[in-house]
């Protein structure tokens, strides 16, 4: 970990590198999300078939696969810390700022990776359009940024709780309704073949959405981390 010398961003940095280290040795929290996002594609995919499927029910689908394989591994970032020991050290050692985005990072890379390997399994699986494929590049990205911004601040608070993985899902929820529920519309807009001018008012929504929820959740952080 950098002395307190060096810069903000060198800070941020080493806290995402040390979780990144941690977890390429485990790969829990990756493993988590990805075999329950494959898993929930697979189930989706034999019971409801390839074909039938409303542009809306294909938008549902695929948002609630994302925000509950979220919730099987994103608050592994601070749980990991209390149940080693570590977080105390890094309390002592990092500010809050820095630690709150290099945590950011790293369930912002998980949530990537997952995405990058979700997103074309549930086209093969449901056979969705895809020939507005690009014009949900936007939607998947805002949505990733949303997601890890809200669930960042959550993870911190439950990380001390003793029911962590039922209370991670039951706090988040409320918090990223509006953002799911946006994702939702913008995505029944792509899939039912709109471009990017039919989902310009759901793309300025999520992105004062991510906007919004890492600024609260920076000023909020370091009551969260210091108490």
């Amino acid at each position: 970990m950098p002395k307190s010398s060096t810069g903000w961003v060198s800070k941020a940095m080493a806290v995402y590198a040390k979780d990144l280290r941690l977890e390429l040795r485990s790969r829990y929290a990756l493993n988590a999300i990805l075999m329950f996002a494959i898993t929930t594609l697979a189930v989706v995919s034999f019971s409801l078939g390839q074909s039938g499927l409303s542009p809306k029910l294909l938008a549902a689908l695929f948002w609630v696969v994302i925000f509950f394989s979220a919730m099987s591994g994103l608050a592994q970032v601070f749980i990991r810390e209390e149940e080693s020991g570590t977080a105390l050290a890094l309390r002592l050692l990092a500010d809050p700022d820095p630690v709150y985005i290099g945590k950011l990072l790293f369930n912002f890379s998980l949530l990537t990776i997952m995405t990058i390997i979700v997103t074309p399994l549930f086209f093969i699986f449901t056979d969705a359009p895809v020939e507005n494929a690009l014009t949900f590049v936007p939607v998947l990205i805002l949505g990733v940024i949303g997601l890890s911004g809200a669930t960042t601040l959550v993870a911190a608070i439950i990380s001390r709780a003793s029911v962590k993985g039922a209370l991670f899902a039951v706090l988040s929820f409320p918090i990223l309704m509006p953002l799911l529920m946006s994702l939702v519309s913008a995505s029944e807009s792509v899939f039912d073949g709109g471009g990017l001018v039919s989902i310009s008012s759901e793309l300025q929504f999520l992105t004062a959405y991510a906007v919004v929820m890492i600024t609260a959740s920076v000023m909020l952080f370091k009551f969260v981390w210091q108490d």
